[in-house]
């Protein structure tokens, strides 16, 4: 029987991201990255576990359950992971057993055992293996997992680039776990990559710069989505202020303070990294000072009926589940910030048929255009 299995994993929720009977808060990887690193978490010293890309604190709260672990340092790049974790850690009476730190050095200074969720992306993966090799403890061993379909061997060629041995484990239940160790010293690490840049043509007098953290949804690139939409921006409502909704790598944020010189600008976006690659690029294109940029549970932050304009290109997934829940939640919420006649535009792919949920849930949708890939829609808040 599995160490892990003797903890309730399904006790465990989702909220406040989508509850549905396909999605739940936990899956094999992570019980089989606690059994595999079981030896080294048995009386482990509080404070030298660090625990990177736990989805909902199956990771964290599993380790102070079953080894009685305290002061477990834990990021989460999604806000939604940190208030289910908080909201679990309440349930479960283990609030005090971990704290909650950005991926900088503070989250694995002298660490001795990490605890990752594979990363998709290969850029986190190796923003996350360059911080661990340049701050953890000499013997620090980390322990990542994940299903074996989103595994690729790139994955350990980016730890075999900071760690003199990394191993994989046997598969489980269509999980696997990465074993690495002995850090390499500083001299011999590779030249950091971060943050990615790039430069984007998009009909302006200068080249729309973009800056993104290795967890950015699309690195540095601009989202085909999005380069398909901004043009159609000019035919936007004026407003004292627009605000771009999940704000991702900060392109259209960028944008709207580059076309509308005399508005503010609200950026936003649940996923740290996202944040950290807005204020990038706003300070890439001269911009730091025109916008505010808050990492946050979709708009919580602002006032219903506050604001006239909205974008938003939402996603369709969560984590590796397509999903539209995701951008239905959005929808909503841009429509209680908008005040009566304010406009949320939206591009969204063309299959996924939004037009009927964006009536419903926000006004009048009109189709302002589309091509075989993407549709751009204006909704007017009723």
């Amino acid at each position: 029987m599995s160490t892990a299995s003797s903890f309730a994993f399904e006790s465990l929720g989702r909220a406040p991201d989508v509850e549905a009977g396909n999605l739940q808060a936990w899956d094999t990887a992570d019980t089989l990255l606690l059994d595999t690193a079981a030896g080294d978490l048995a009386g482990a010293a509080p404070g030298t576990i660090s625990v990177i890309g736990d989805s909902y604190g199956a990771l964290t709260l599993g380790t102070a359950a079953l080894h009685g672990s305290r002061q477990i340092r834990v990021q989460q790049d999604p806000l939604s992971g940190e208030l289910a974790l908080d909201r679990n850690a309440r349930a479960l009476d283990l609030t005090g057993a971990y704290t909650h730190c950005r991926l900088e050095e503070g989250l694995v200074a002298d660490a001795r055992i990490v605890l990752l969720r594979l990363p998709r992306s290969l850029d986190a993966l190796e923003e996350i293996a360059r911080l661990i090799a340049g701050h953890a403890a000499p013997d620090v061993r980390i322990y990542a997992g994940g299903r074996i379909k989103h595994m690729t061997t790139a994955m350990n060629d980016i730890l075999g680039r900071y760690f003199d041995t990394v191993t994989a484990s046997l598969a489980r239940q269509k999980s696997r776990v990465l074993v690495a160790g002995g850090r390499r010293p500083a001299e011999e690490l590779p030249p950091s990559r971060f943050p990615l840049k790039a430069a984007y043509d998009v009909g302006l007098p200068q080249p729309l710069q973009l800056r993104a953290r290795g967890a950015a949804f699309g690195g540095a690139s601009l989202d085909p989505g999005t380069r398909f939409l901004l043009p159609f921006l000019s035919q936007a409502r004026t407003a004292d202020q627009a605000v771009d909704l999940g704000c991702g790598n900060g392109a259209i944020a960028a944008y709207l303070a580059l076309t509308r010189p005399g508005a503010g600008v609200l950026a936003t976006d649940q996923s740290e990294a996202a944040v950290a690659s807005t204020i990038l690029t706003m300070e890439a294109n001269g911009l730091g000072e025109r916008a505010t940029v808050q990492r946050a549970d979709a708009l919580s932050w602002l006032a219903d009926g506050s604001q006239d304009l909205v974008v938003l290109n939402p996603p369709f997934h969560i984590g590796a589940t397509v999903h539209t829940g995701i951008a239905l939640k959005l929808f909503a919420d841009a429509a209680r910030v908008l005040r009566p006649g304010g406009e949320l535009w939206t591009v969204w792919n063309s299959h996924l048929a939004y037009r009927p949920a964006l009536n419903r849930l926000v006004g009048p949708t009109a189709q302002v255009a589309r091509n075989p890939r993407f549709t751009v829609t204006v909704s007017t808040r009723r």
